[in-house]
């Protein structure tokens, strides 16, 4: 169970109205049906406050760890189709607040300063005079190295914001760094091929075969590394 921090009313939609909770989501919900309508991408921090214009079109949503670094972004909704367009601002943190007790199997957590994908965690059952407690085993989504932390179920621990993106390999120079087409038409030529053995002989052997080749590079917390090859065939 994640806190709701705020609830708003569509002033010109009975029975619709929009929640925010402690791990930054915010959620749409029709009364009537007692059912979700949809859910906003999750902003980097908790939501602090919700509130509609007088015409029930625009939402406007206030994100902050704290509030006196609260960050305000305005959604516009289409009460038709339920449409948000989002205008965050575009220096998002490269992590967000949430409940350690939320936290499941196969997510991500930050621990010790890295970016971890949670592979076990189990949680102590609470004592006379304190919390319960989750401890996090995770790997390092980028070194592979394994890292633990013991953190009280009703606390927040930082959650990494994991991206994947896809590029068409263009390169591949001698020391080791690649080319690659964005969807804009430039290249990005900042990143080396991979350490893991498997995903880089794919790569080469299939680069000096001639084949169009599509990696995907995650990015978390400032690094990126590529995790993944597609082949799409012949040139």
């Amino acid at each position: 169970m994640v806190p709701v921090n705020d609830v708003a009313f569509n002033p010109n939609n009975s029975g619709a109205f929009v929640t925010g909770d402690n791990a930054g989501y915010v959620s749409a919900w029709d009364a009537k049906s007692r059912r979700r309508l949809f859910e906003l991408p999750r902003c980097s921090n908790s939501i602090a406050s919700l509130a509609f214009n007088h015409e029930g079109q625009i939402l406007a949503v206030a994100s902050s760890h704290i509030y006196q670094e609260a960050t305000e972004i305005l959604v516009v909704m289409s009460e038709e189709d339920h449409h948000f367009e989002s205008k965050a601002d575009a220096g998002a943190s490269k992590t967000f607040p949430q409940q350690a007790g939320t936290v499941r199997k196969n997510g991500y957590i930050v621990i010790k300063g890295r970016p971890c994908k949670v592979v076990e965690v189990s949680t102590s059952k609470t004592g006379k005079h304190g919390h319960a407690k989750c401890h996090f085993v995770g790997i390092d989504i980028f070194t592979g190295k394994k890292v633990e932390d013991i953190v009280p179920s009703s606390h927040n621990c930082d959650i990494p914001h994991v991206n994947r993106t896809d590029y068409q390999l263009i390169d591949i120079s001698e020391d080791g760094f690649v080319s690659l087409l964005t969807e804009s038409g430039n290249t990005k030529d900042d990143l080396r091929l991979p350490t893991d053995d498997v995903l880089l002989t794919l790569i080469k052997s299939g680069f000096a075969e001639g084949k169009d080749l599509i990696v995907t590079v995650m990015s978390a917390m400032g690094e990126e590394q590529i995790c993944a090859l597609k082949d799409i065939g012949p040139k």
